[in-house]
């Protein structure tokens, strides 16, 4: 049986690109992914693994971090970015010894794989594998996400969110990522074993509320959040300083692809707008425009209804106008901001 056969006999209803829309349940996918913990299917992720003496100077001189000197077994954010530092996209980089994981957001795989090819000089030591088709990706979300994995893997792990440890056990691969509702982890499996691995997780998870869940309710935990996503926040509309993307980026490094532009808004402490968490009195599609007293201030990037009927959005406003409580609105749609989304640098102002 594959892996998308056992999620319909498990009552997935599948999206086209194979991965599950939902199981059945979407209230009670959400609140597990608030209160317990859930289980998603995220192969549409590009995963990658890179190899040679100068796997981490390439991707160091294309994107904002620095990723040079991480530790074995540790992972790093980082972004991609052109040369007018708008996004291309985000990237987890984690260190595996002789070998190094990469991640991508949904979707972007091969475009990710190609550019990254495409920035090889004749002399760099560096080498790409697509693991996207040997591979299947999951992704543990909740408050129970971090103590499930120490039951899968025996090890525990660091309190810090932050941490962004890489575990390696048997066949499968562990990497920690930024939550969206407590833990958040990505699990990295053999096609071979995708069907065994899930069951034995989902087993594992019972005793603690484990459930599956599907894109849907990812969506919900992205926005509620203030995740940017990919097509959405994530954009070559956007500098990652914008995209509350403040530790995402080093200002210590050295060149990279974009660094001017990011760095001059830094050193200027001025952005034109930033990313904000809104609260929607009606459900409103995205993407729309954003008025404050008739006059165009922002842009509602990514809105969804939640389980229990309420409704968020991400949005980019003036900075001006960045303020919790600030009422906008869209249409005959009220709009408030509850609150910046993402890092933010200690003071942030502008026009």
């Amino acid at each position: 049986m594959t892996l998308d056969t056992f999620h319909r006999t498990n009552g997935a209803v599948l999206a086209p690109d194979g991965i599950p829309l939902h199981f059945g349940d979407q209230s009670g996918e959400y609140q597990a992914a608030l209160h317990n913990a859930v289980l998603m299917e995220r192969s549409h992720e590009g995963r990658f693994q890179a190899t040679g003496r100068d796997r981490f100077s390439l991707i160091q001189r294309m994107s904002t971090n620095d990723v040079e000197k991480m530790p074995d077994d540790l992972g790093r954010p980082t972004i991609l970015t052109n040369p007018t530092g708008r996004i291309i996209d985000r990237l987890m980089i984690y260190h595996q010894g002789e070998n190094t994981l990469i991640t991508t957001e949904p979707g972007r795989g091969e475009a990710v794989g190609r550019y990254l090819r495409s920035q090889v000089f004749f002399n760099d030591d560096f080498r790409l594998s697509d693991l996207s088709d040997s591979t299947r990706l999951f992704a543990l979300h909740g408050p129970r996400a971090d103590a499930l994995v120490e039951a899968l893997t025996g090890r525990a792990v660091t309190p810090a969110p932050d941490s962004y440890e890489c575990i390696a056990t048997n066949e499968l691969i562990f990497v920690r990522r930024k939550g969206l509702s407590g833990g958040h982890w990505a699990i990295i499996v053999p096609n071979h074993a995708a069907e065994s691995a899930w069951q034995t997780i989902m087993q594992a998870g019972a005793a603690h509320g484990l459930r599956p869940a599907g894109s849907l309710t990812y969506n919900v935990l992205r926005i509620q959040s203030g995740r940017p996503g990919v097509g959405r926040e994530l954009s070559e509309q956007y500098i990652p300083l914008e995209a509350g993307l403040w530790d995402e980026v080093s200002f210590s490094k050295g060149c990279y692809t974009g660094q001017e532009i990011i760095a001059r808004m830094e050193s200027r402490s001025r952005l034109a707008k930033t990313m904000v968490h809104l609260r929607l009195s009606q459900m409103l599609d995205a993407p729309a425009p954003l008025l404050h007293d008739g006059r165009e201030v922002g842009t509602l990037t990514s809105s969804v209804e939640a389980p229990d009927g309420q409704r968020y959005g991400i949005g980019f406003v003036k900075v001006v106008h960045a303020v919790p409580g600030q009422m906008l609105s869209a249409g005959n749609v009220r709009v408030e901001i509850t609150a910046l989304a993402g890092a933010q640098p200690p003071q942030l102002s502008g026009e």
